[in-house]
């Protein structure tokens, strides 16, 4: 399993860097999930994204508007 880093803006707007291991590299969708999962954990198990199904990529979405957290990029982990 690779290691991967996703570096992203939070909602201090302060830019910081997590790291998750991951078959493949992740898709923004994914990342989006597991930095929820790690920051906003709360809201990761309410469901609430109505926004599934009716627009591309909706937890990204969801983290920008409703958390101001914005992934600014997805690489391999030195």
């Amino acid at each position: 399993m690779q290691n991967w880093q996703i570096t992203f803006v939070d909602d201090h707007g302060v830019q910081s860097v997590e790291r998750f291991a991951c078959d493949r590299k992740p898709s923004l969708e994914d990342a989006a999930h597991m930095i929820r999962n790690k920051l906003v954990p709360v809201a990761a198990e309410l469901d609430l994204n109505d926004l599934d199904g009716r627009k591309p990529e909706p937890t990204v979405k969801i983290l920008k508007d409703q958390n101001s957290i914005q992934i600014l990029d997805i690489s391999p982990a030195a």
